[in-house]
């Protein structure tokens, strides 16, 4: 029993090896995207692509049949959520996203980052984005059409102060 074990442990390392392989450039895109680094200084995004990685691994026997890029990806997506929810919104700061993002969608939010990378990069669909989530399709939606013309939009510059001029006080 122990060389059959053996024999299936190695077809399922040389299975996810090969799905690694395909999908791992993609799926680091993605997480760099999602924490809008810069794409040659994302450790980070490395971080949660490795700890997605490994989890997709550790259920690899039980995929039966669905995708295991679909399950990486939304495994990806949990784990950027979570940590955002942890730095921004939520009563813990785990300490993943403490220096401020440089990259090209540094100007979103957590959340405007993570559906835009999913509806735009992804493919992913309104519908599934939403479940993932756990958002109205609606919300979905809007977030969406407020990131993209966030975008979009160049950022105005920084209102400078006239010389000579009296502030006015409020």
């Amino acid at each position: 029993m122990g060389e059959r074990r053996a024999l299936r442990d190695a077809r399922r390392d040389r299975e996810f090896e090969a799905f690694v392989a395909g999908a791992a450039g993609r799926l680091l895109h993605a997480a760099t995207l999602l924490t809008a680094e810069p794409p040659h200084g994302n450790p980070r995004a490395r971080r949660l692509l490795t700890l997605s990685l490994a989890h997709t691994y550790a259920r690899w026997d039980r995929l039966r049949g669905e995708d295991p890029y679909d399950r990486a990806r939304q495994e990806l997506a949990a784990r950027f959520a979570r940590a955002a929810w942890h730095r921004y919104g939520g009563p813990v700061d785990l300490g993943r996203f403490r220096r401020r993002p440089a990259g090209p969608l540094a100007r979103l939010s957590p959340r405007e980052r993570l559906v835009l990378v999913l509806r735009l990069y992804e493919g992913v669909a309104e519908e599934q984005t939403a479940a993932l989530l756990g958002l109205p399709r609606e919300r979905v939606e809007a977030i969406c059409a407020r990131a993209t013309a966030a975008l979009l939009e160049p950022p105005r510059p920084a209102a400078q102060a006239v010389p000579g001029a009296k502030a006015v006080s409020p």
